[in-house]
């Protein structure tokens, strides 16, 4: 240390061994096997300063994360070790962002080379499927047609998938690359008679999405990846970075991982962090073989494993190793912490959900009594449902609680609506903002809306050519003021103008029609009012649409920041929506074979090493306590209607070695000798019924 700076070493004391050993590793390809809770980002921000120290330009290293969030903490956590050595403000000029805003960046500055128009807007998830949903009506897919001799209206056909089912099996044939026939077979059965119509249908879609000069999420990857395998513009791309870094390798698909191999063929600056063990997300083509294959696809990979973990007691470890100890295929490790002291995890067995929820309801507030905050406990569960007793008790018992898992905050109708102006304006060949847009006018159908943008279109997205249109009686007094809003936004100078000021144009036109459309209009309102503070942040408005696309907000307290409210609720979470976040007590609940690995996992070695894997992320949340809840009955129609009931057996990843590091107990034990109890009033019946005859 010299007057206060520190050096490199110093900086590197705080690491363990293995943290230490990864983060100043060469340049050949390094693989960071992170268990849970072993400081893989501390490693990993570490090791970008260490590349930036040893002489690497900031502006040649490539950040690859899955959120904006995560890379944005990662940077600032370089900034802060650099500025520890004076040398603040260099992480600056790192690509740093996820694999869909990376590919976005490269794409605009570099797709000419491969034909592709800088000027794209992006669809989201809904966009896709309401555009899919354009293509399947166009086609006439799905439609009910009478046969004849039928009083009935009839299908001659079975019915044929709708747009999310359809979006889903594009989105897993481009992201996994086998023929569709197999997509079909192995996670789609029950289309598989539809292939040939899927084939036609996903054909339209693509070329519906060139003519509007829109991408989608799987795009994005595609032609980036596409971009790699020029001859010209992969080698400018591969020249630009001396150093990749991914984050959550264990997430990533075949399309990604070629992406990575086209930037560095060879290996030399690659480094990939992340956990077999914790490789959850199949059902979004996440491709587990990718960090089990990497040492084979890059050969003289480095191979370290972080293994101390410092969130969890040492009992809990024992537990959850024991858990994924059963994995088929892994990196081997073993979790170990300091904090050797700790209650064991409880196994805990219920009669039932109702008596799983009086138990959880009881063990909450008695933690809460002893001072572990609502907010600091949590409920994960496998599916949605498994909660709704739950969440019922929670209300009566005026329980505070939040649930995770829903709908993001760009994905309710009244966000979309306001977003629809705005990416219409950008491009006037995008039909599914287009379609929105203008259906939210009185009179204007999906027939009329459709004749309008071809208008638009032959007009070359010209917005003057509306003055010349005699809209419907009912839209008279809208039409006009609408048409001068779009025409203000697609001047050209709009596009580099004050986001923020479009964004209230917009909200002032608009509000009329959202009273008249949608419930609860003010707290709708509200929302708008938020995304609009956050659009006078950009100065580019092709750069907040992409933003509000790529990365969007789970709700306005995202965009808002940090609340400054002390609200201590429950969280409630689906395990898929836990990953990465941690709590002093964890409850997983409804751990019986059937609902952990799900029924529908049975049968397929590869799911089921999945819904293990699943299984270990819930228990590997708990810090400090941790209770896994089993219902032994499930009733058919609840027992208050009936008595139906079938019995349920313990999840089968907890094995004999596994329930040797847990205490299993029965959530509430009989109280006194029930037998003894039983014995006595039947031998006072006898008596009684013996006096009669005396």
């Amino acid at each position: 240390m010299n007057n206060g700076i520190l050096t490199e070493d110093d900086v590197l004391a705080d690491l363990n061994g293995p943290q230490r050993e990864a983060a100043t590793h060469g340049m050949g390809p390094l693989l960071i096997v992170a268990g849970a809770g072993t400081g893989k980002t501390t490693t990993l921000a570490h090791r970008v300063a260490h590349l930036i120290t040893k002489g690497i330009d900031p502006g040649r290293i490539l950040l690859l994360t899955f959120t904006r969030r995560a890379s944005a903490e990662m940077l600032r956590r370089v900034d802060s070790i650099l500025q520890e050595m004076d040398r603040a403000g260099v992480s600056r000029k790192v690509w740093g962002g996820t694999f869909h805003a990376v590919a976005t960046r490269l794409l605009r500055r570099h797709g000419k080379k491969i034909g592709l128009s800088p000027d794209f807007t992006i669809l989201d998830r809904t966009d896709s499927e309401d555009l899919m949903q354009v293509v399947r009506t166009d086609l006439g897919l799905g439609e009910s047609k009478e046969k004849k001799g039928s009083r009935r209206r009839q299908q001659d056909e079975t019915r044929f998938p709708l747009k999310g089912t359809c979006l889903n099996i594009y989105s897993r044939a481009v992201n996994t690359q086998p023929p569709l026939k197999q997509v079909l077979q192995k996670d789609f059965p029950w289309c598989e008679e539809h292939e040939d119509k899927l084939k036609q249908l996903f054909s339209a879609y693509v070329d519906r999405k060139q003519e509007a000069s829109i991408l989608d999420y799987d795009d994005l990857l595609l032609f980036w990846r596409a971009l790699l395998e020029d001859e010209e513009g992969g080698q400018q791309i591969a020249d630009m970075f001396d150093c990749v870094l991914v984050d959550e390798y264990q997430d990533t698909n075949t399309v990604q991982a070629d992406i990575l191999h086209g930037l560095s063929p060879t290996g030399r600056g690659v480094t990939v962090v992340g956990d077999d063990a914790q490789s959850i997300y199949s059902f979004r083509a996440a491709n587990v073989r990718n960090i089990l294959d990497f040492p084979e696809q890059f050969p003289g990979t480095t191979v370290i494993k972080l293994e101390q973990n410092y969130r969890s007691t040492q009992p809990i470890l024992d537990a959850t190793n024991a858990v994924i100890s059963g994995a088929k295929k892994r990196h081997h490790k073993q979790l170990w912490s300091d904090r050797i002291q700790g209650d064991s995890p409880q196994m805990v067995l219920c009669n039932d959900d109702d008596e799983q929820t009086e138990f959880l309801v009881d063990r909450i507030l008695t933690q809460r009594e002893s001072g572990t905050p609502l907010k600091q406990q949590a409920v994960l569960f496998r599916a949605s449902h498994h909660t709704i007793s739950l969440e019922v008790e929670l209300a009566r018992r005026n329980i505070p609680f939040h649930k995770y898992g829903g709908l993001k905050f760009v994905e309710t109708a009244h966000v979309k609506d306001m977003l629809a102006y705005l990416r219409l304006a950008e491009n006037p060949r995008d039909i599914v903002s287009g379609m929105r847009v203008l259906m939210m006018l009185p009179g204007i159908g999906q027939v009329k809306a459709r004749s309008l943008l071809d208008t638009l279109n032959e007009n070359r997205g010209d917005f003057s050519c509306l003055r010349d249109v005699t809209p419907p009686k009912a839209a008279s007094d809208d039409w006009p003021l609408f048409v001068a809003l779009m025409r203000g936004l697609g001047d050209p100078k709009a596009k580099m103008g004050a986001v923020g000021d479009q964004m209230h144009r917009v909200r002032r036109f608009y509000a009329p029609l959202l009273k008249g459309k949608y419930d609860n209009s003010r707290e709708r309102e509200r929302d708008l009012e938020q995304l609009e503070l956050v659009a006078a942040r950009f100065k580019d408005r092709m750069e907040f649409i992409a933003e509000m696309s790529l990365d969007p907000p789970s709700s306005t307290q995202e965009l808002a920041g940090d609340s400054t409210l002390d609200e201590d609720s429950l969280v409630l979470s689906t395990i898929h929506s836990a990953k990465g976040l941690e709590w002093n007590v964890v409850y997983v609940i409804h751990a019986t074979d059937g609902n952990i690995p799900s029924q529908q996992a049975v049968g397929d070695t590869d799911q089921i090493d999945e819904e293990r894997r699943l299984f270990y992320v819930a228990l590997t949340r708990a810090k400090d306590l941790l209770y896994v809840t089993m219902p032994q009955r499930y009733y058919t129609q609840g027992w208050r209607i009936s008595d139906r009931h079938s019995y349920a057996q313990p999840s089968r990843f907890l094995t004999k070695e596994a329930r040797v590091h847990f205490d299993q107990r029965i959530a509430f034990p009989a109280i006194g000798n029930e037998e003894e109890d039983s014995i006595d009033l039947s031998k006072q019946v006898r008596e009684s019924i013996k006096g009669m005859w005396e």
